[in-house]
């Protein structure tokens, strides 16, 4: 499933991201009552679900045949940054959201900033369940706040490289195991006519992959304030890095997502794409001519023999505050999210890659895929998402980052300053946003 993984821009009313949050409210001495508060509703419940998960409602189905006290009614729209986002919004300040929403990790902050998401830590069903989840996952969805739970982790997006086996073999290229290799490789690979591969100019959500790999960390607040470090040592790295293989001409820029990229890919025009697990149904779809000649294999590492991997995707079932059943939307909400029959269904008909150590497991994620040759691709996805660190955190004004971030590595490609100058302009208008919208940012 291609990630969308954009969060709306919206003007913030709280000030903090760690501010009370709780779906019951406090009380005058201040303390967070969701806890007490989550407990099941007496009689029938009817939850309703807004996302735009395709099939969703086939997954449903399962669900209310089986619960006839607890039925779930899906809303679908488009993407989070579509729209569906900014409605969230509306209908929080209108005080008719829907019980649960379907939220990309690096969008929650933005609903947790504004107070909408429901605090399902004092669930007793959501405390026990934490184990089943990847660790990096789970910390998504608690910001690290000891106790508190604003969603559950519903699918993830770990890192490997897709590469056309078929063209390294013939022109005698090993596929690359370090960053350094990925680089001479890109040379051999121009030599023989092709790329090494396209550098997104406008997705920055693959460069922020490659960042949290090499140890980028691009927020973090400590409770009174923000610190912003889009432009931290090992970010700069990498921007270094891929700034080395676009001026020397070894990557190919294109605009992702278009039919001039999906050509490169199904020619002999690209020869790897470092991307996500959802990658692989990117990949079959837009390149069909190659069905055969794909492997997966790890992401370089920067330096060898490391284990590593980045993230790129990933979202979350949230309960939004003023739900009037928390705790039977929560009980939704781990059904979907780590029982066999949901996770099999849901990546069947979407796509998706589950957030839960067992959901690795599935038979369906076990067995060879024809595209790729019949290798069990997705074996180099699990051991991936095991290498993900847990501590990057997204900020709270993702659009508008994601946007500065992206004019720059436009200008970049273009030979109009490099990714670092763009790095540094996204900085200081990351720092100047969330100052304009009162949220305390160290300078």
């Amino acid at each position: 499933m291609r990630a969308s993984l954009r969060s709306a821009g919206v003007l913030l009313t709280s000030a903090l991201l760690l501010a009370a949050c709780s779906s019951g409210g406090g009380d005058d001495s201040g303390t967070d009552t969701a806890a007490a508060s989550c407990k099941p509703s007496s009689g029938p419940v009817t939850l309703t679900y807004t996302s735009w998960i395709p099939n969703l409602e086939e997954v449903v189905k399962v669900w209310n045949a089986k619960n006839p006290n607890i039925q779930v009614k899906v809303q679908t729209g488009p993407n989070g940054n579509g729209g569906t986002y900014q409605n969230f919004f509306n209908q929080l300040k209108a005080g008719n959201a829907p019980d649960l929403g379907h939220i990309e990790y690096d969008a929650l902050p933005s609903f947790r900033v504004q107070d909408g998401l429901a605090d399902l830590g004092g669930c007793d069903i959501v405390a026990k369940a934490k184990d089943q989840f990847v660790d990096w996952t789970w910390n998504q969805v608690t910001f690290g706040e000891q106790g508190k739970v604003f969603g559950i982790p519903q699918d993830s997006g770990p890192m490997a490289m897709f590469y056309r086996a078929d063209l390294f073999d013939k022109a005698g290229i090993a596929p690359p195991t370090t960053w350094d290799e990925y680089a001479a490789a890109a040379e051999k690979v121009k030599a023989a006519g092709g790329y090494i591969t396209n550098f997104s100019q406008s997705d920055i959500n693959q460069f922020a992959g490659l960042a949290w790999q090499a140890g980028g960390r691009w927020f973090t607040n400590d409770g009174n304030q923000w610190t912003v470090s889009l432009d931290d040592p090992n970010t700069k790295k990498v921007a270094d890095y891929w700034q080395g293989l676009i001026d020397k001409k070894l990557v190919s820029a294109v605009p992702p997502w278009t039919p001039e990229w999906d050509n490169a890919y199904n020619t002999d025009k690209a020869w790897t794409w470092v991307s996500a697990v959802w990658g692989a149904n990117s990949i079959a779809t837009g390149a069909p001519k190659t069905a055969g000649k794909w492997k997966v294999a790890p992401m370089p590492q920067w330096a060898a023999g490391d284990k590593k991997a980045g993230n790129w995707g990933g979202s979350s079932t949230a309960v939004f505050k003023g739900s009037k059943h928390p705790y039977e939307a929560a009980q939704f909400a781990l059904w979907l999210n780590t029982s066999e029959e949901a996770l099999t269904l849901l990546n069947e008909k979407a796509q998706l890659y589950p957030a839960t150590k067992a959901g690795a497991s599935l038979p369906a994620l076990k067995q060879g895929v024809k595209f790729y040759g019949d290798q069990a691709i997705y074996d180099v996805f699990a051991e991936a998402s095991g290498q993900v660190t847990p501590d990057f955190t997204w900020g709270p004004t993702m659009t508008a980052t994601y946007a500065n971030a992206s004019d720059g590595f436009k200008a970049a490609v273009s030979g109009k300053g490099t990714l670092n100058d763009a790095l540094t302009a996204a900085q200081a208008s990351t720092i100047q946003t969330l100052k304009s919208q009162a949220i305390p940012v160290k300078e």
